[in-house]
């Protein structure tokens, strides 16, 4: 495998990287992509509980993601579900389509399952689902050429169920294809694990299965790496791909790409699998590439549309440090903000400080263990895990 161990420097016009040139407004759109939203999904992703596929928590996960969409303003008409049965029990995908201005029969089908096993399966795979909400959100009102599938999939842990009967059913119906797909996009286990150097993530490759689609696959994997590095800070590496929920695509001959975590937690699939053992900010910087990289692949417009497109959050330079911390915790904000609002909250959402304008803040009292620092200033609101030791 090789790994890019340097950050790639470039102005904001004029500059490729394989052919691929950087695009203001996709940086535009990925920078609207919410600590504070990747969290609060997060959090009410592992309040759902264990999410076993057939279970009552399911059918909860399933609803909660399509009030989701509804409340994003996607209409009823754009949102289908898929049932499928299996071992005398059923469940649901969920999947939601953005037709396309100029090819609107291709599509570009981004994807992570919402089921879990054995625990809350915050990173795997709620990470993955809080980034595509993003996108979802994010690109809601943004013309693209090709149209975009948010699907999450059901039955994944029990063996990849749910998107072996869509690619079978909806996508192939009788064996006649049904649906032409320019790639598939999966995001699945992209959490991180708390403590460690999150800085790189995997870009999934297909180098097995069927030999036919792998030169198509790699070609799209490398210009996901080059959007990971054009709209994000992390660096890349390649990965064959997993087993997860492109591989029923893979099988008919579909182009695949993917993220995956680099450093592999070892939470997953365990009752540890929990919203203080991932780490949020990765999870935020997984979102920003995948969103630069889906406006790619469905080639979003280059206009800004309006001005709610182009506001970012300015807040998410701030830097909370020692990180760790035992005694005091700093604050560095940018210059222009006097006028902010600090609090720490457990993982619980009980408020445990309240300070004011205060850049060096007493934690001394707090247990060890992990919290959440909301910092609140402008109208804008950013979020980070915060370490006690």
């Amino acid at each position: 495998m090789k790994k890019i161990t340097t950050l790639l420097l470039f102005s904001l016009s004029g500059f490729s990287l394989n052919a691929q040139s950087f695009i203001q407004a996709y940086q535009n759109r990925a920078n609207m992509v919410s600590q504070s939203n990747i969290t609060t999904n997060l959090q009410d992703f592992a309040n759902l509980g264990i999410k076993t596929t057939g279970s009552t928590a399911n059918v909860n996960a399933f609803n909660w993601l399509k009030d989701k969409y509804l409340a994003f303003g996607y209409s009823a008409s754009q949102i289908t579900e898929d049932p499928f049965t299996f071992s005398n029990k059923s469940s649901k995908n969920l999947i939601i389509t953005k037709t396309g201005t100029v090819y609107p029969n291709k599509y570009v089908i981004i994807c992570g399952h919402f089921d879990s096993i054995n625990g809350p399966g915050v990173n795997d795979n709620g990470s993955g689902t809080s980034i595509i909400l993003e996108a979802a959100r994010i690109l809601k009102d943004v013309p693209t050429e090709y149209s975009i599938k948010f699907i999450h999939f059901s039955g994944e842990e029990q063996g990849l169920l749910g998107s072996d009967h869509y690619v079978n059913n909806v996508v192939y119906q009788n064996n006649v294809k049904q649906l032409d797909i320019k790639v598939v996009f999966n995001l699945d286990q992209v959490g991180g694990k708390m403590g460690n150097n999150n800085d790189t993530i995997f870009c999934d490759e297909d180098q097995g299965g069927l030999a036919s689609n792998n030169a198509a696959s790699t070609a799209m994997t490398q210009q996901l790496r080059n959007c990971t590095q054009l709209y994000s800070t992390l660096l890349t590496d390649v990965d064959p791909a997993e087993d997860t929920d492109y591989i029923p695509f893979e099988e008919k001959g579909e182009v695949i790409t993917g993220f995956f975590e680099k450093i592999r937690s070892n939470y997953p699939h365990t009752s540890n699998d929990t919203f203080a053992n991932t780490d949020p900010v990765y999870i935020f910087n997984v979102g920003k590439a995948a969103v630069g990289a889906l406006q790619h692949f469905a080639v979003a417009t280059t206009a800004v549309l309006g001005t709610n497109e182009t506001k970012s959050n300015t807040l998410e330079s701030v830097k909370i440090h020692p990180n760790p911390a035992k005694d005091i915790l700093n604050i560095d904000l940018p210059k222009d903000i006097k006028d902010f609002h600090f609090e720490v909250t457990d993982l619980l959402g009980h408020v445990l400080l309240k300070e004011d304008n205060n850049t060096n803040v007493n934690v001394g009292n707090l247990v060890t263990g992990a919290y959440i620092g909301t910092l609140k200033a402008k109208g804008q609101t950013v979020v980070r895990k915060i370490l006690i030791k």
